[in-house]
């Protein structure tokens, strides 16, 4: 029996998570078990959606959360770790000077990847996770910059798009009908030809939500009653949300945009449940170390 410890840093629009997972590698099966996670509400996309820059207040305190992280990282003796940047990085014109301020003064090497290499690393973790490659998935992961569409079918992803409609970009007004349309027309034809489409849910709103409803994990989410709570949600002000649903500052505005892209995207495609597997990009970062490590060390790989 071996444990190994491994790491992930998935960089947000919204937030930045450190996941560090233990590994149990018992004869033929494989243990994954989420050891700790940190958040830190810096949104990168305050700065990059709006001026397509990166301040050097903004900066800094993402300096100051990655040298936080890689003490973190040290301290747990993980044996591998890798750092993964999406929508807010990609767009800043000053991504690069950013990666390398990181590198020099943090010790932290930035992958700043594309959209539907976010999406399947994500879907592949919770194919890994579930064991279910049967059935036709629509995987819909909503960020704060960026919505990731991939359908899968035959074991395969056969259509994936990065759409610039993110909860933050929805609350600066940033998302105009033409963006909306093009989304969900481009759902709508892809989707035609899959019956019985399932819906996966990815990112901290659809899990904030889900636990909302009450459902059992792994009970699917129907649509009637995501709506319905992104109804009542729609209707209260930041503060109200917060008292009643015992939200988060940082999650009470960016959830209604959130349900918003969530109930439009299954109404057009008319998918009546999704499922929230509780899984992320650190996550399925997780994973993609570990079957690294699995095929450098000969082991039976996951």
């Amino acid at each position: 029996m071996k444990l190994l410890k491994f790491g992930a840093i998935d960089i947000g629009s919204n937030a930045i998570r450190l996941l560090i997972s233990n590994v149990l590698i018992d004869g033929k099966a494989v243990y994954f078990k989420k050891y700790e996670l940190t958040r830190v509400p810096i949104r990168l996309g305050a700065d990059s959606f709006l001026e397509k820059h990166i301040s050097d207040a903004t900066a800094e305190k993402f300096e100051h959360a990655m040298k936080a992280f890689y003490h973190l990282l040290k301290v747990h003796n993980v044996i591998s770790y890798r750092a993964c940047a999406t929508s807010a990085m990609r767009e800043a014109d000053n991504n690069k000077q950013i990666v390398e301020r990181i590198e020099k003064n943090a010790g932290i090497k930035i992958n700043v990847i594309s959209g539907s290499e976010e999406a399947r690393i994500i879907y592949y973790s919770h194919a890994a996770q579930t064991g279910n490659l049967n059935n036709d998935y629509l995987f819909i992961d909503v960020g704060g910059g960026s919505t990731e569409l991939t359908i899968f079918g035959h074991q395969k992803p056969e259509a994936s798009k990065s759409f610039n409609i993110g909860t933050l970009r929805i609350l600066n007004n940033q998302v105009s009908k033409e963006k909306w349309d093009e989304m969900l027309l481009w759902v709508k034809e892809k989707s035609k030809n899959h019956q019985n489409l399932v819906a996966i849910g990815s990112g901290g709103n659809i899990n904030k939500l889900f636990k909302m409803t009450g459902k059992k994990a792994g009970k699917p989410m129907p649509y009637e009653q995501l709506f319905e709570l992104y109804s009542k949600l729609k209707k209260l002000d930041f503060e109200q949300r917060m008292k009643e649903f015992d939200l988060n500052p940082d999650r009470s505005d960016v959830i209604v945009p959130a349900a918003e892209i969530y109930t439009s995207i299954m109404r057009t495609t008319g998918i009546k449940h999704v499922y929230v597997p509780k899984i992320g990009l650190a996550d399925g970062i997780i994973r993609k170390l570990y079957t690294e490590y699995a095929t450098k060390e000969k082991l039976t790989d996951i």
